[in-house]
């Protein structure tokens, strides 16, 4: 069952249809931009004081509008939050201007150790308030509203009170930050978890969802796990359609981090979701 909408969604500005920014594209990319009408960056690749990557950044920043994309930011962590992580980060948001700074609904590491992985937390009260803490603080030290994107997961907690969802949009709402919803992760984890990922859309405030993440996954033999080293598949492009048709018009990006194909191919898929989304958001204008 389809769902819809026409609410428009956040503040901050729209951008069209992006790539993510990988070293293995970085030429192909200047030589040929084609339709590619913004990037997003990985956050800890540019974290630096000096050298070739803000060479290459510095080079990309003159061409396109710029996001920044964290995977260490541990918002969800019981570890306190990291400050000099976060006087980097916003180094890096003061010297490239992004239209936006994101990462992820997650815990990466506690007491020191990083475990470089994306974990899930437990969806309860106490979860909540001490997220929304964290945001609150890091919002205050960035002088802006962040973007927080939904995971992939493969376990639950037994203690969870609420849904993901609800987990997310509380959060949001509680915050006063942004969503970037990965379509594909909604995918994996109502395969994984046997819920609906239409449900998980419909509870998710249309006002809060500032960008879509499209990427690709891996089959196994009981889970689905989420790789961003493959297409997005047929499953993820029909959740895209209902995702546009509930959130309207939301800045939208392939995300591929390994197994990187041709610059074309990318550039393909990007093309084929402007193709979809375009015609239902002209219907709903």
């Amino acid at each position: 069952m389809a769902i819809t909408s026409t609410t428009c969604s956040g503040s901050l500005p729209y951008l069209g249809y992006g790539l993510g920014l990988r070293v293995e594209h970085y030429e192909a990319l200047l030589a040929n931009p084609g339709k590619v009408e913004w990037l997003e960056v990985v956050s800890e690749n540019y974290m630096v004081s000096g050298g070739l990557p803000l060479v290459w950044l510095d080079r990309f920043r003159e061409r396109f509008p710029l996001v920044m994309h964290g995977v260490s930011l541990s918002i969800g962590s019981t570890d306190p939050l990291d400050d000099d992580y976060l006087a980097r980060l916003a180094a890096l948001a003061q010297r490239i201007e992004p239209a936006w700074v994101s990462d992820h609904l997650c815990w990466t590491g506690v007491q020191g150790v990083n475990l470089h992985d994306l974990m899930p937390l437990p969806y309860t009260e106490e979860a909540l308030d001490h997220v929304v803490s964290r945001v609150k603080r890091v919002q205050d030290t960035l002088k802006r509203r962040i973007l927080l994107e939904n995971v992939s997961s493969y376990v639950s907690f037994a203690d969870s009170q609420l849904s993901e969802w609800d987990f997310l949009a509380a959060v949001a709402e509680r915050a006063d930050c942004l969503i970037l919803l990965d379509v594909n992760n909604v995918h994996v984890s109502a395969m994984n978890h046997g819920f609906s990922p239409l449900d998980y859309l419909r509870g998710i405030p249309a006002s809060r969802v500032q960008q879509f993440h499209l990427a690709g996954y891996e089959q196994g033999e009981q889970l689905i796990i989420d790789t961003h080293d493959a297409p997005v598949s047929n499953a993820v492009w029909d959740l895209y359609l209902e995702a546009v048709r509930r959130f309207g018009r939301v800045s939208t990006m392939i995300e591929r981090d390994d197994n990187f194909p041709p610059l074309a191919e990318l550039m393909a898929e990007l093309e084929h979701a402007r193709t979809l989304a375009e015609p239902l958001l002209q219907d709903a204008a």
